[in-house]
């Protein structure tokens, strides 16, 4: 099995097959309530406190679009580079879950809001772009709870109605980095964009996903298996390895691969068949009856437009070419939008190399040690960067800053204080260095004709001697250009 930065490949006996993998990924719309009630959407609130009566289907109950989750999918599509459809239908999608009040879904079907558009990811390998195949808004079931009573599924209509744009690419990926990299970066869109928080532990991003295998070389699709929600890039990743290897077990053996939907069992990890794979025709969709087509102009865009931020791949392309960082740097600062906003508050007043080495480096090595997000950092900007202008200054050195960073991580203390309460401030008086360094030469005098018959390896060892006697104190450049004059 070859699993690399552009393919993964699953080797048996003679054959190599490649995955080919699509995801439908369900984001929720940041919004305060649903997509056809005014019932609040906050996570966490005791179950069925957010239902109304058109969330419950109460008969005669009709459905109302909310226009704030109509622009939010719009905004969404301008960020994913995707046609944006000035008519779109909402369509019945009709089967039976408990916990389905009405009996079917509210969704999309033959005109989406959202057409077709494009993902640019960035691999170590390069740039890949990948396909948006729709973008469609639809409304979320509620929750069947089955670990509370012995005997009874009890459901929670809290979900049920909350809005949903389904975001499905073209089979265009290739790999579990890939998959990674492509969920991130939709991630990222919409954070930027303010349409979904991205949040996967609260269920506000999942996805089902379509694996199938062919063999190497083959240009016809293999049959899909779709794996139906799954909440994490770590068991996406995981559900794609189980069922692209079960696939090429069945075709090696023989067989053949039904088109079904599964799902993943996380403890066992392994898929397991769920049903046998609807069609569109299963669903019997039509037209809903009570909602008219969705309509707006041109001007509309237009307005939206207006209010999209600059995303990643605009300020990624802004900080390579005013802040001069690499395309791998400026990757990292702008994948999260708080990343980039803090990285941008620190180099308004300090300087930008060290800031970008001090937050990809010691911050992110802080952040991912007590598992925070960079909102939540012990350490500010503010004080991140008065702590880079110290060192920029010479008032501390790279070594000392380290100290007092560990320091400020305890409590976001400002670094100058804690300076000069410790007694860290680095010494840079020449008069000063110069005594310090005649001591070192006269305690170590053989060293120095050993130095100076040729072995001149040995200024490293006077260098931190220098330092030893300091305390750590001593400006290393000073040090450096001082020893050399005085060992002449």
């Amino acid at each position: 099995m070859t699993k690399n930065k552009s393919e993964y490949l699953i080797k048996r006996n003679k054959n190599e097959y490649e995955v080919v993998i699509g995801l439908e990924v369900h984001a929720q719309v940041l919004s305060e309530s649903k997509l056809f009630s005014d019932s609040p959407t906050k996570f966490g609130a005791e179950p069925n406190t957010q239902v109304s009566l058109v969330d419950a289907a109460f008969p005669g109950m009709l459905p109302v679009i909310n226009e704030f989750c109509i622009k939010q999918a719009v905004k969404t599509g301008i960020g994913l580079n995707a046609k944006i459809n000035k008519r779109s239908i909402f369509d019945r999608k009709n089967y039976f879950y408990a916990d389905l009040p009405q009996g079917y879904q509210i969704s999309q079907y033959k005109n989406p809001i959202v057409g077709e558009g494009s993902v640019i990811l960035d691999l170590p390998s390069g740039e890949k772009v990948v396909g948006i195949e729709r973008l469609h808004l639809e409304q979320d079931a509620g929750k069947s709870i089955h670990d509370i009573d012995p005997q009874n599924t009890l459901v929670d209509l809290n979900r049920s109605g909350v809005a949903l744009m389904e975001i499905v690419s073209k089979p265009d990926l290739r790999s579990l980095d890939e998959v990674n990299a492509y969920v991130k970066k939709l991630r990222s869109i919409m954070r930027y964009l303010g349409t979904c928080d991205g949040n996967m532990q609260e269920g506000s991003l999942r996805a089902d996903v379509n694996v199938s295998v062919r063999k190497k070389g083959d240009k016809k699709l293999g049959t899909r298996c779709e794996i139906k929600n799954v909440n994490s890039i770590k068991f996406m990743q995981m559900a794609i390895e189980y069922e692209a290897n079960r696939q090429v077990d069945l075709i090696e053996d023989g067989g053949s691969v039904d088109q079904e939907t599964r799902l993943f069992d996380t403890k066992k990890n392994q898929t397991r068949s769920m049903r046998s794979k609807e069609d569109a025709h299963d669903y019997r969709y039509f037209p809903d009856p009570d909602l008219l087509p969705l309509e707006f102009d041109d001007q509309f865009i237009s307005n939206l437009k207006k209010e999209i931020p600059e995303l990643p791949d605009v300020k990624k392309k802004r900080f390579i070419e005013k802040f001069n960082l690499s395309p791998y740097e400026a990757n990292i600062l702008v994948s999260d939008i708080e990343t980039s906003k803090y990285f941008e508050e620190v180099i308004k007043n300090s300087d930008v190399k060290i800031s970008t080495n001090w937050i990809t480096g010691e911050l992110f090595a802080l952040l991912n040690e007590k598992n925070l997000e960079i909102t939540q950092s012990p350490i500010s900007s503010k004080n991140l960067s008065k702590l880079i202008n110290l060192i920029k200054d010479g008032t501390i050195s790279g070594k000392i800053a380290k100290s007092v960073f560990e320091i400020m991580a305890d409590g976001d203390k400002d670094p100058q204080k804690i300076i000069d309460e410790k007694g860290l401030k680095q010494e840079s008086d020449p008069k000063e260095l110069e005594k310090l360094i005649d001591r070192v030469i006269k305690d170590n005098e053989g060293k120095v004709k050993e130095y100076k018959s040729g072995k001149d390896k040995l200024f490293g060892f006077f260098v931190g001697q220098a330092m030893k006697v300091s305390g750590g104190k001593a400006n290393p450049q000073l040090v450096n250009e001082i020893l050399k004059k005085k060992l002449k």
